[in-house]
């Protein structure tokens, strides 16, 4: 598929930069725009700090960074992938996107096509989106301009399923609209694509994606609760089960990051706001976003029957959202930690991904280098990165006290088999 449409990507974050690359490495140039001037230096520079596109990648792809409003009048067809967080009462936080629509409505032309990709709840694009859109440009949506909706489906640290690769599902406010936007995503995604019968469908197929993902994992944490109880080890459960041809293949952990621990609440406060009480996605909700705490206090009543308490206290590996990447956006191994340190022991934590100054702006937590940590009684093998893959019972050993401890395998990323004599070992 081929298109005659120039191209600007409003936010270049895990989601905005791949997009960016996909487009610019087709030759047109494509407006890279972003309104952190530090992050534009930074590519400008050739580099990406998130780690999904590689410097020789990022030099090959035809970009033109910006963060000057004005140079989205280059562009004609603007795709917005901005952030979407939840606050601190797991209400939706639209100021990111609706700002990015205020600043691209700032510069909209006539006959400008404006696509959002950043996770929202049914109904945003069209009825919180376009009205600022128009109150900014002083068009008017449909005669003048238009707008669509395709979710974005990246996931951070993959290699295997990228935006190329990945189905895209597109919608447009009209039938022209949407063959368009199918033309464009068409160019450059390999996988083809899927034409929602609406913006509303499509937004809700986005928020529907990762709340499954929610339920299924907060059913594995609560048999994880069931099991711990009973004295059975979680994964030889699953393990035996999944031998089953349609079981599916989840396991139980941390949910944080920017989707699956963020969408369900944009979904149950739509529904909610139309009279809908939503039950089971806020049970699992409340299941996933207790695992930090439930570990912290597991940890602390082994300490106490171990009969030293903690008294050298506990090191924490690992503190971003998922291995092998750098982004600590709503991680949960925070929660592990401020749980520990309420019950008065001293806390370790190291990461050889996570970026110290944001983890300690955000988090008020500060990380320590693994060559400096002191020894401890229990070590948390929180998130399991490749240094720590590599480095297995040797590295872990290696942070306790004369070697000899309890461990804490939160992804069961060691061979249990291979656990040093002395060592006691406890995973979900």
């Amino acid at each position: 598929m081929s298109h005659n449409r120039r191209i600007s990507v409003i936010g270049l974050g895990y989601v905005g930069l791949p997009v960016a690359v996909a487009f610019g490495r087709k030759g047109t140039p494509v407006v890279a725009f972003d309104i952190n001037e530090g992050r534009i230096k930074e590519l400008i520079a050739g580099h990406d700090r998130t780690g999904e596109i590689d410097d020789a990648t990022l030099k090959a792809a035809n970009l033109v960074f910006s963060c000057e409003p004005k140079d989205l009048r280059d562009a004609d067809f603007h795709i917005v992938a901005v952030p979407t967080p939840i606050d601190g009462t797991n209400r939706p936080n639209l100021r990111p996107v609706l700002s990015a629509a205020k600043t691209v409505g700032g510069q909209l032309k006539k006959g400008d096509i404006v696509v959002f990709e950043s996770t929202v709840y049914p109904g945003v694009t069209e009825e919180e989106c376009v009205p600022v859109l128009e109150a900014e440009s002083g068009l008017k949506c449909g005669p003048d301009f238009t707008v669509g909706y395709s979710p974005e489906r990246i996931n951070p640290g993959d290699k295997v399923h990228r935006f190329e690769t990945i189905t895209k599902v597109v919608s447009g406010q009209d039938a022209e609209t949407l063959e368009v936007v199918a033309q464009v995503y068409g160019s450059v995604v390999e996988a083809g694509v899927h034409r929602a019968p609406s913006i509303k469908a499509a937004e809700a197929a986005k928020v529907i994606e990762n709340t499954q993902r929610d339920l299924n994992i907060a059913l594995m944490n609560e048999l994880a609760l069931i099991f711990d109880r009973l004295g059975i080890d979680t994964h030889d459960v699953l393990e035996a089960a999944g031998t089953k041809w349609n079981f599916l293949p989840f396991s139980p952990g941390l949910v944080g990051g920017h989707c699956i621990g963020v969408d369900p609440y944009y979904l149950t406060f739509r529904a909610e706001a139309v009279g809908y009480n939503p039950q089971v996605i806020l049970a699992g909700r409340r299941i996933n976003d207790g695992m930090g705490a439930w570990i912290a206090g597991e940890t602390v009543k082994r300490l106490l029957k171990s009969g030293n308490g903690g008294r050298r206290g506990v090191t924490i590996l690992g503190v971003t959202f998922k291995e092998d990447v750098p982004d600590c956006r709503n991680t949960k191994v925070t929660d592990i930690a401020e749980e520990l340190e309420s019950y008065g022991l001293q806390v370790q934590v190291t990461d050889p991904m996570a970026d110290p100054a944001e983890v300690k702006e955000e988090y008020g937590l500060t990380l320590t280098p693994l060559a400096d940590l002191t020894p401890a009684d229990a070590v948390i093998l929180a998130v399991p990165h490749r240094e720590y893959r590599e480095g297995g019972w040797g590295l872990v050993t290696g942070l306790l006290h004369d070697r000899q401890g309890f461990v804490v395998d939160v992804r069961c990323a060691l061979d249990r088999g291979g656990r040093p004599e002395g060592v006691k070992l406890w995973r979900i």
